[in-house]
């Protein structure tokens, strides 16, 4: 079970492992083991993930998710295929916590008048200042 927080909590069942050969270091071993874990979820037809969530996660990670509504994530930071699998949780349920808890709606606001006042003032200040680096025209006869 990949628990992110009190309300969400997703089976392992709803997962599929796959693993294949991993490159970066590791010698010979690289070319003979299969140790690079890929994560394939369907968040589209998860059960036990909120619709709120759901549709928040899908909103933010669209780009990892598959036209069928599949997420693929992969880990080889391991040389063994048991390490890779929980960096791979570890990483989605890194995914999940940001997603979990709703944004704070933002409330709109208005500056105060003081506030209009102080920015018309410097407005004027810094048109002035520009205004008397100008060169003055002269009087040729």
């Amino acid at each position: 079970m990949l628990v992110v927080n009190a309300r969400v909590k997703i089976p392992l069942r709803e997962f599929a492992f796959s693993f294949v050969r991993s490159s970066g270091p590791g010698g010979q071993n690289v070319n003979k083991l299969n140790t690079k874990a890929v994560l394939r979820w369907p968040v589209t037809a998860s059960a036990s993930l909120p619709t709120a969530v759901k549709e928040r996660f899908v909103e933010k990670y669209h780009r990892r998710i598959t036209g069928d509504g599949e997420l693929v994530m992969t880990s080889q930071r391991f040389r063994d295929q048991g390490r890779n699998v929980a960096d791979c949780l570890e990483k989605l349920r890194a995914m999940l916590t940001e997603v979990a808890v709703a944004p704070k709606p933002r409330k709109a606001t208005k500056p105060s008048r003081r506030a209009k006042q102080r920015r018309l003032k410097e407005k004027r200040e810094k048109s002035e200042k520009k205004q008397r680096r100008r060169k003055r025209p002269t009087i040729e006869d």
